[in-house]
This record gives C-alpha cells, structure tokens and sequence, in this order.
C-alpha cells in the first residue's frame, strides 16, 4: 500500500482527494491536515465523509514521511514550503500539487499571469504538469507533479482531439467560454459568493484575462486563445464552449472520427453528439462527482466555424480526480484505480 496525505484537506478539493483516496484499492491515506480545524474529525468539515474514517485533521506541522503527498493548499503556499514538501517524501516520494504553483513552466510567464514572481523558479522544471490524456509518457515515473486548472482541462481537453487530427489551425484565435459552478471560488465565503447576491445570477466574472488560458497557450504553442468564464447557477460542473475556425469544405465524418480515436483511447473521456433525446450533447450534471468528461461538437460547415464542447466536475476531473488519476499513472498503478464511477441521473 502507497502511504498518503494531504496537505491542506478542508477545503473542496481537500474534500474530495479525501473520498476518492478513502476508496482507493492501493493506497492507505495517513495523515490530513488542516490549521484552522485540527483535532476535529473528517466529517465535522466535509459531512459526506462521517462515518467513513476514524482520521482527524492535524497540523502541517505535524506531519511525518510518506510515500506520496497531495498539496490542496491556496495558491502561493506550496512554492513557499516545497524544500519542506519534498523532504517529507525522500527521495523516492512523489509529490502533487493541486494549486497553481508549479503549472506554468517558464517563470517569467507565471509572473505575467500571476502578478508577482515565482517563490521557487528553481522547481519549476522539475514538476510534470499533470493531465494524462496530454502525454502519460512525460508523467511516467515523474516525482513531482502539478496540478491543473479546472477551467484549462476542460478546454484542452476539448482541442486535444483536433490537435492530434491535424484541424486545430493556429491561423485564428480560439473563441472559449466556460461555465461555471459556484464550488469553482473555494471553500472560504466572500461577499461575491453570498448567496442572496449571487442566487440567480449569470455572472460574467472573468471576461478576459482569466489565468487558466495560461496552461491552454502553454499546451498549444502559437495558439491564440480568447477566454472568457461565466458563473451560473451550478454547483459543481463546467462547461467548455469553444469556437474554432475551420475550412469549408470539412466534413462531420471527419470530424466524428477525430473525435472517435481521442475517445477510443483515454478511459475517462466519452463522445456525446447524438441527434435525439434529451443529452445530446455534454453536460456537466452527468458526471458530477466522477472523474470523467463528455466532449461533443456540433459543425457549422458552410461558415468555416465548429463548436466543441467539453463537460466537467470542477473538483473531480478539474482537480482531485486528475490529481489521483496522475498519481496511478507516475507509481505504476492501474490508471482507473478508485476513479471508476459514473455520474448519476437525475441528481
């Protein structure tokens, strides 16, 4: 069994690393730490988890080496404390981290997008950034991982397919809007996310200039990407509506099979473009909680344009499910390993 903690655990993500790692065939989770609820139970934070384990919360500074550590802790802390971090995991332990410290390669592009410059540049080359379906070859082995930005997933997951067919032209931008979930701004309240000011609201909060396109840009080299995210009355879930602009003369047959083969490959990635019932195309409800995404598309073939979109759990295939996803992939394990559910319906 792979010993495991977590860092940082009471918050959303924290919340569900815990549930998906309570569940895991092969690992054994030690330790879950939390400044502000130390000493209290799992389930006094996260309810969905009473009963589930007897662990309670404790101190960072308590905790003792294991096999392999979760960062969840806010953006700026993990950079600040990695020599601490990577001591704890010797020189065999892995490391992933689910913030945004180590996602972005170069530093000076962090410092750009992030506004101040980067605690620890020296660990950026060291960290893989942690989305399989992007290239398990570089994350094989790998010690140290990053995490990935939710609203990125969704959108690289959506141009991956048509990257890897040869349609994703760098001759115009990219036009994406993501809808959001409220669980997306964290755990911690703020006048925004009260709920008589934001209930009902379909709020253009990131108009431009959202970090995430960072991560997109860094996957597709030459890519020029307008992003822009919308929350919406949703929980949990994004949805990924990306504009793309393509030739004439494409055909659907070509396009279903780039589709097709994506699909075909990844065990957490579903095609939905169907002509009937009531899901036709993706939808983040479907697989809440899981660690999967529905990619569709729909083609607008006598004006050059095609839409394709992308559904996601924010916390699940957006952060946790990823992060253990990555986990199996960089110790050897089966990649499904406590990441088979399916979402529920209705819900």
């Amino acid at each position: 069994m792979i010993r495991v903690a977590i860092a940082g655990a009471s918050g959303y993500v924290g919340g569900e690393l815990i549930r998906l790692l309570l569940g895991h065939p092969e690992v054994a989770l030690v330790a879950v730490t939390s400044e502000r609820s130390s000493g209290l139970p799992l389930g006094r934070v996260h309810p969905h988890l009473r009963g589930r384990t007897r662990l309670r919360f404790s101190k960072l500074a308590e905790l003792e080496p294991v096999d392999a550590l979760f960062l969840a802790l806010p953006h700026g802390s993990a950079a600040k404390e990695i020599e601490t971090f990577a001591r704890l995991v010797g020189e065999t332990g892995r490391i992933v981290d689910c913030s945004a410290d180590f996602r972005l390669r170069d530093a000076a592009n962090y410092a750009s997008w992030y506004g101040a410059e980067h605690p620890a540049p020296a660990w950026l080359e060291r960290f893989v950034y942690g989305l399989p379906e992007l290239g398990r070859e570089r994350l094989d082995g790998a010690r140290f991982v990053s995490g990935v930005g939710c609203n990125a997933t969704a959108v690289q997951l959506a141009l991956l397919p048509l990257e890897r067919a040869g349609l994703l032209s760098r001759e115009h931008p990219i036009i994406v809007e993501v809808k959001v979930g409220s669980s997306e701004g964290g755990a911690s309240e703020s006048p925004a996310s009260h709920h008589p000011v934001r209930s009902g609201c379909a709020r253009s909060y990131a108009p431009t200039g959202h970090r995430h396109a960072a991560e997109v840009e860094q996957t597709f080299p030459g890519l020029a990407l307008h992003l822009s995210i919308t929350a919406i009355e949703m929980v949990r879930g994004a949805l990924a509506t990306c504009h793309v602009r393509v030739p004439t003369d494409l055909d659907e047959r070509t396009v279903l099979k780039a589709f097709a083969a994506f699909c075909a490959e990844e065990p957490f990635v579903e095609l939905v473009h169907e002509r009937a019932g009531l899901f036709r195309h993706p939808e983040p409800k479907l697989v809440a909680g899981t660690n999967r995404v529905q990619l569709g598309f729909d083609l607008d073939a006598a004006r050059g344009r095609l839409v394709v979109l992308s559904a996601i759990d924010n916390l699940g295939k957006g952060a946790a499910g990823t992060a253990v996803q990555s986990l199996n992939v960089i110790c050897g394990l089966e990649e499904t390993a406590g990441l088979e559910a399916f979402g529920y319906h209705p819900l």
